[in-house]
């Protein structure tokens, strides 16, 4: 009985484990696809896209297929058709009304501003929560979103954030959609973590990604 349970347990394993190798080049070639379409909608026009690692010690190196050293901030480099770097594409994420809103950002150089965004995942309120897919006036705020450095280029000069629907002042403030507060504040905070995290890594290294490979 014992022997044959096992064996019954091997075949199911022996299963699973062909399934998931089967599978799995189907799976990251969908994941290549649909970061594609991510970069596309932030960065329209990108004619190529390269994956790169921001590491800890302030290098920036090509991505790797297969994970990342601890601590290491990955996005995506696009570029023109003449192979001059366009902009940045990298993701944040926080904590929404039911779950984790993660979302793509753009980012030029030029203005130092984020200049679109793109939803990875969210599981929102419909109706509500995924108006941060389609309001026109919260759309706006990310056509040139101020995320410039500090003199010290250790964070951002002035932190993004999420203010009350109609009080928006500054260039770097996000106005939040009226109803959807919880969410809107998950896309800034996001943002903001993202941002800090990441371009006081890259700013100081573009001109190694000027040019694509």
């Amino acid at each position: 009985m014992i022997a044959t349970l096992g064996l019954v347990a091997a075949i199911c394993g022996l299963l699973i484990v062909t399934a998931y190798e089967g599978s799995l080049p189907a799976v990251k070639e969908n994941r290549r696809i649909a970061l594609e379409r991510a970069v596309a909608k932030v960065l329209p026009g990108a004619q190529k896209t390269v994956s790169y690692l921001a590491l800890a010690d302030g290098q920036v190196v090509p991505g790797a297929p297969d994970g990342a050293p601890a601590g290491a901030l990955p996005f995506q480099a696009a570029y023109d058709a003449q192979g001059a770097l366009m902009g940045i594409a990298a993701e944040g994420a926080a904590k929404g009304y039911a779950d984790t809103v993660r979302v793509m950002f753009g980012y030029k150089p030029q203005c130092q501003c984020i200049v679109g965004i793109a939803v990875v995942s969210m599981r929102e309120t419909p109706g509500i929560g995924d108006k941060i897919l389609t309001d026109a006036a919260f759309l706006k705020n990310f056509e040139a979103l101020d995320v410039k450095l500090g003199a010290d280029l250790k964070g951002l000069a002035n932190a993004v954030k999420t203010v009350k629907h109609g009080t928006k002042t500054d260039a770097w403030q996000i106005d939040a959609i009226s109803g959807a507060t919880v969410t809107s504040r998950a896309v800034g905070r996001g943002i903001d973590e993202a941002a800090q995290a990441l371009l006081p890594r890259l700013v100081p290294q573009l001109q190694q990604i000027g040019k694509a490979p």
